[in-house]
């Protein structure tokens, strides 16, 4: 076997500097856990950065965008013409990813993956194409294992640049036309859980629509058959998706906290913690999205994801909401006074 860059090791964040943290907390001027998730969110930046003084500065967003073949079963409520159309949208800096990027100061990357159609040249669109979009997972694998290994150093090489960037936080966000139906057929096989119990509207089928999506993955999850990580990821992915696990991965070995988005980022996240268990403490969960099958990823990644509001956009844009509350954590951890500084009495 050749050695494989996710092989390499993933280090745990700072124990000693999370010890710490605990500790500060129990001193800051406020009754120990008034802050709720704030503390804990605080206490968890704090080792990933490995210092008292987290800071959220300066945050990289890159969208993955790729087309799918399973499209043509007719599994989708747009047209697949879309995927390319809004990559062009992010470029203009129309799409809601761009807006939140913009609002935030945060800096943000698109990455053509795999269009079906090669993308003329745009502006903060890298062009990074495997292929003409991925094959048709109802008869055959999605990619070949060459496409998997290529998708994947996508996501490895934007995670590195992100970190020689400066970046202290990475999000990770996709576009693509049919890829909730990608993710919830790979999230069925990881899960070992037929798709009636994951499947949903996607960007808005209505009920015939979904019944048909949960026949097409039925189908699928039985013509190719397995759990393993990889081997789902190549029979049931896409090449936006394989990118994302790349990312992940990436990010664990580089020590650089990222922050996952809804559905189609966390079926990529729980790929990348079944393939290396390790990833899962650089990971921050960042909404519970309106997908059904959203919730299951989560418990199954044991997240507690911080808001509900009920979005299902997809590029980024949910994890990119919560941007603010990780900064009031980090900013709140760094800066209150404790009560000996403070000259407050704690009895």
């Amino acid at each position: 076997m050749s050695h494989r860059w996710f092989d390499d090791p993933i280090p745990a964040p700072d124990a000693a500097v999370l010890a710490d943290a605990r500790q500060r907390q129990m001193q800051l001027t406020k009754p120990p856990g008034s802050l709720g998730r704030l503390e804990e969110l605080g206490i968890t930046l704090a080792a990933m950065q490995g210092t008292q003084q987290p800071q959220l500065d300066k945050v990289w967003i890159t969208v993955f965008a790729g087309d799918h073949g399973v499209v043509a079963e007719g599994v989708s409520a747009f047209p697949q013409v879309v995927t390319a159309e809004m990559v062009r949208n992010f470029a203009r800096g129309g799409a809601a990813i761009s807006v939140l990027a913009q609002e935030w100061n945060a800096r943000l990357e698109v990455i053509n993956v795999g269009t079906v159609q090669p993308l003329e040249e745009l502006p903060g669109v890298l062009d990074e194409r495997v292929g003409p979009g991925t094959a048709n997972f109802a008869c055959e694998p999605a990619m070949t294992s060459e496409q998997l290994q290529e998708a994947l150093l996508v996501g490895h090489d934007a995670a590195e640049r992100a970190a020689i960037g400066g970046a202290q936080l990475f999000i990770g966000g996709e576009m693509g036309i049919g890829n909730t139906t990608s993710a919830t057929a790979m999230a069925c096989a990881l899960l070992g859980l037929p798709a009636v119990a994951l499947a949903g509207p996607g960007t808005g089928l209505d009920a015939a629509g979904v019944s048909h999506k949960t026949q097409v993955i039925d189908q699928a999850l039985a013509f190719h058959r397995g759990n393993q990580p990889l081997a789902v990821l190549q029979q049931l992915g896409g090449f936006e998706i394989a990118a994302l696990v790349g990312a992940y991965l990436r990010c664990g070995q580089l020590g650089m906290p990222a922050l996952v988005d809804g559905f189609i980022t966390t079926a990529a996240a729980l790929t990348a913690v079944r393939l290396r268990p390790e990833a899962a403490a650089w990971l921050i969960y960042s909404h519970c999205s309106a997908e059904p099958g959203h919730r299951r990823l989560l418990e199954a990644l044991d997240a507690k994801p911080l808001v509900q509001l009920d979005m299902r956009l997809g590029e980024g844009s949910g994890a990119a909401v919560t941007m603010p509350l990780l900064r009031a954590a980090a900013a709140l951890h760094a800066r209150m006074a404790t009560f000996a500084e403070a000259g407050v009495s704690q009895q």
